[in-house]
């Protein structure tokens, strides 16, 4: 029987296929591994036409699903797990997210913190978005800490320590002077860039090839910022041309990898659009020419409005929250014209200046701003596998699909705030959380 080895603070301990994890680290073996298991409870949602089956049952074989319904077999010596009034779903995705980051100031953090340090706490972070049903999740960027969500990536693979499938993109890629450089420091004091620079298109070219050698999965670009909302006027100063975008998505397509961009307004997210990128990330606006090309071409917008409703919650002063909350109104009601221009939605939350394990909250904001609940259940989950680029293994409750489930109290149809309530946690086949 293979082992896994889970690393909880400095402190490894050992932790067996089927064991379930709480969020203080503690485990108790299952005993799972080597035979079937069937998940019963009172509902399972089959995300792709929105039908609410009851009951619903899982076969799970090893890693992968092998029979979904209101009633599957029940192999002989097969643990049937019954989880009660709940409902079984596809694990969440989350899109958009931060492991080397933490609450607090985002600019220090990055500074007094060391990459080892980062790495550890990225390590508990994802533990704890595991343990929040978050099965599958995109790390947009280090923040400083350059490659090294590989090793975090390459851990969890392993089954050396317990989190997400994750798609990472290393450090971001930024101009000098970027949304992400270290603007606000002494000039003589070098403060370094949270993202790395690359000025023209053939440092861009040399950047990415360098960070898919360090073992990049896509590449993320910071596009526009900072952001300004002026007497209900939006504005932010773009980064790259649309030729410099076009270069790096060509650069990226030639090992099948692809561009996403940090973009929040015109005329960037027009140029990223135009580009090829594969999601435009907190999309703030967009004109009618990027929502046009974005639904011609599939490229997904990730709102990220989670994010501005923390800060606004959390802000130092009443004129910053004040502010901050200005910026989420005004999202919020460009939000409804790209839902009525009919443009692709992923689900992702921007965590990491806020609380890991919290980020369900984003699938509440997208239903208050204008989705239905099974609206962003779809978002997130198969428009999520895709924009991860594994569409045929995640996201929905399928023969032959990863056995990533979770389950919610209640129907989440009726009431999206089930998925803050998280009770059941697998992911490939193993308990996590029950």
């Amino acid at each position: 029987m293979r082992t896994k080895f889970f690393i909880a603070a400095i402190i490894s301990t050992m932790v067996l296929p089927g064991a379930v994890l709480s969020r203080a680290g503690a485990q108790t073996p299952l005993p799972t591994s080597g035979y079937p298991v069937v998940l019963h409870a009172a509902r399972l949602l089959e995300i792709d036409s929105g039908k609410m089956l009851t009951p619903g049952e899982v076969l799970v074989e090893g890693e992968r699903i092998a029979e979904v319904g209101s009633s599957v077999k029940h192999p002989e010596g097969a643990e049937v797990i019954d989880l009660g009034d709940t409902a079984l779903m596809p694990g969440l995705i989350d899109a958009h997210v931060h492991l080397f980051l933490h609450p607090g100031a985002e600019d220090l953090q990055t500074v007094e913190e060391s990459v080892p340090q980062r790495t550890i706490t990225a390590t508990l972070q994802a533990r704890d978005d595991l343990m929040a049903g978050f099965t599958a999740e995109r790390d947009m960027g280090t923040e400083g800490a350059g490659s090294a969500d590989t090793a975090v990536r390459n851990a969890i693979n392993r089954g050396e320590i317990p989190g997400p499938r994750l798609r990472i993109s290393g450090n971001a890629v930024d101009i000098l002077g970027g949304h992400e450089d270290a603007n606000r420091y002494n000039p003589a004091q070098h403060v370094l860039s949270n993202a790395t620079y690359a000025n023209s298109i053939s440092e861009i070219v040399e950047v990415i090839r360098e960070e898919y050698k360090e073992g990049a999965d896509f590449t993320k670009m910071y596009e526009t910022g900072r952001d300004q909302l002026r007497d209900g006027r939006f504005s932010t100063p773009y980064q790259y041309t649309e030729a410099e975008l076009a270069a790096a998505v060509q650069e990226a397509a030639r090992t099948g990898k692809h561009v996403a961009v940090h973009a929040t307004g015109e005329p960037g997210t027009l140029y990223a659009a135009q580009a090829g990128v594969v999601s435009i990330d907190h999309a703030f606006q967009l004109s009618d020419e990027t929502m046009r090309i974005m639904r011609e071409k599939q490229i997904f917008a990730v709102p990220t409005f989670t994010i501005i409703e923390y800060f606004a919650d959390h802000a130092t002063t009443p004129a910053a929250g004040a502010r901050e909350r200005a910026m989420l109104d005004f999202h919020a009601a460009e939000f409804r014209k790209q839902l009525a221009a009919a443009v692709p939605m992923a689900v992702g939350s921007d965590v990491g200046p806020f609380p890991h394990g919290t980020q369900a909250r984003e699938l509440e904001l997208m239903v208050k701003y204008g989705m239905t609940p099974l609206a962003a259940l779809q978002a997130d989950m198969i428009n999520g596998a895709k924009l991860l680029g594994w569409p045929d293994q995640i996201g929905q409750l399928k023969p032959g699909f990863y056995a990533d489930i979770i389950a919610v109290p209640g129907d989440p149809l009726s009431d999206i705030s089930a998925v803050q309530h998280v009770t059941f946690v697998m992911k490939g086949g193993v308990v996590y959380r029950k």
